[in-house]
């Protein structure tokens, strides 16, 4: 190994000015930006490091000692220094951990489905637009312009680790920190790809064909896995959710598996009795208005409902009854309707008794 004193051209006993002026002068002839030629390259990264040693005073005073036994060494070239016994004892060093991969796995994605509520009870088959990170068909995830590949970065030797001596309480340690110029991963990349600009993924657009199942419900997320962003470097995908988001129902709600409707019914039908035609999310059903149906009565169509998420089945169709009371009448149903009234045997308005509301029985016999 070179003479750190021989590189930078002073003597052994030269001051701290001396060893800067010489490093300087040296440097403007020598730096990659000045002189292209690949041996004077060499010269400056030996130049740096000699200079980077001798203008310590701490580790140019082990330096010039040389590599000496037992804890109190240099811990530098040779075995025996703490750095050697601190990273058998705890696993540091620059060979334990090595260069790390530029492979990483890519970042989950998230799109929001819109759907109705007829999909929602029988399942649906989407084509999803995803916008994420692909694989870069140029480079194949390998970073590289096409022919290329690679290099060994030359400052750590392709460790991915850089190995500096820190004084500390019981001599010098040998720390190990991730190098600055290939950032770790022990080969930098000289050519990267005109494509991904060496990401190895690029950005683009595609359409997924997804099958949803039925019984899904607004806030609950769909897990794909392997179909989110591609890692850097041609990494492993991550995983794709599909947060549902079902739409307004003019006519229908959603208590659970149970659909809900309110049907409107005139109070003659009420007192006499009467069917009505309910258009369904699968079909057209007949509702029978039974005679004497009064307001908050439920009739239940089995089996009518949203389809179950997780078993078999479905469940029911649950329409609320409202009477409508007509607000305006000519003479002669004015006269109908007393002539009605007179025929009832009512209880005297001054004893009749609060009940429970229409909204309350409606709410406690839809959920029931």
């Amino acid at each position: 190994m070179a003479d750190h004193y021989e590189v930078l051209g002073v003597a052994r006993d030269a001051s701290a000015d001396q060893i800067k002026k010489a490093y300087r002068r040296l440097a403007r002839e020598l730096h990659p930006d000045v002189n292209p030629n690949p041996e004077a390259s060499d010269q400056f990264k030996l130049v740096t490091h000699a200079y980077d040693v001798l203008s310590d005073p701490q580790q140019r005073q082990q330096y010039d000692i040389g590599p000496q036994p037992g804890f109190g060494g240099a811990g530098g070239a040779g075995f025996g220094g703490f750095g050697d016994i601190f990273e058998t004892f705890f696993g540091g060093g620059q060979q334990s951990r090595g260069p790390r991969s530029r492979r990483e796995r890519g970042q989950d994605a998230l799109v929001r489905v819109e759907m109705d509520l007829d999909e929602v009870v029988f399942g649906a088959t989407r084509d999803i637009e995803v916008n994420t990170a692909v694989l870069c068909e140029t480079c194949d995830g390998s970073c590289c312009a096409p022919g290329t590949s690679p290099a060994t970065c030359d400052i750590c030797h392709g460790s991915g680790q850089i190995q500096r001596a820190v004084r500390s309480l019981l001599g010098n340690v040998m720390t190990s920190s991730p190098c600055g110029t290939c950032r770790g991963y022990g080969t930098v990349i000289p050519h990267p790809c005109p494509t991904c600009q060496g990401q190895g993924r690029v950005r683009a657009a595609r359409t997924l064909s997804v099958d949803i199942p039925a019984g899904v419900d607004t806030g609950l997320r769909l897990q794909m896995p392997s179909q989110g962003e591609v890692g850097p470097a041609g990494g492993p995908q991550g995983d794709l959710y599909l947060e549902i988001k079902v739409r307004h129902h003019d006519t229908f709600s959603r208590n659970g598996d149970d659909l809900l409707a309110t049907l409107e019914v005139q109070m003659t039908d009420a007192i006499l009795g009467a069917t009505s035609v309910l258009k369904t999310l699968d079909g057209d059903i007949t509702i029978e208005v039974k005679p004497g149906t009064q307001s908050a009565e439920v009739i239940t169509i089995k089996d009518r409902g949203i389809t179950h998420l997780r078993g078999s089945g479905r469940g029911d169709l649950k329409i609320g009854i409202q009477v409508v009371t007509p607000t305006k009448l000519n003479h002669k149903e004015q006269n109908l309707i007393k002539e009605l009234s007179k025929s009832q045997k009512n209880v005297p308005p001054h004893l009749a008794q609060f009940q429970q509301g229409l909204f309350s029985k409606l709410r406690d016999r839809f959920h029931a």
